[in-house]
């Protein structure tokens, strides 16, 4: 499913809503390297793959600029051990 997923560098967030429903991932810019710190994504909206699409994009803007994608939430972990493409 797609989402529209929006960047809120103030934040250092990339959220969605979902049925009235916001999720988001969190990070940290360190370096070279964008951090995901958390994944968080309510109960209401869970198991639509709503966490993957967050993390795939917030994955994708940090190689589109340049950087390193790194995890230190247990979600954006699993997800970097499933797609080491995204391993730089």
């Amino acid at each position: 499913m797609d989402y529209t997923i929006t960047h809120y560098p103030e934040k250092n967030r990339f959220e969605t809503k979902l049925d009235g429903v916001t999720a988001f991932v969190q990070y940290r810019l360190s370096g070279d390297k964008l951090d995901i710190i958390h994944t968080i994504v309510p109960p209401a909206i869970e198991g639509r793959g709503v966490a993957a699409a967050l993390v795939k994009y917030a994955y994708d803007y940090a190689i589109e600029h340049g950087m390193k994608p790194l995890a230190t939430c247990s979600y954006a972990v699993a997800w970097l051990h499933r797609h080491p493409e995204y391993a730089r």
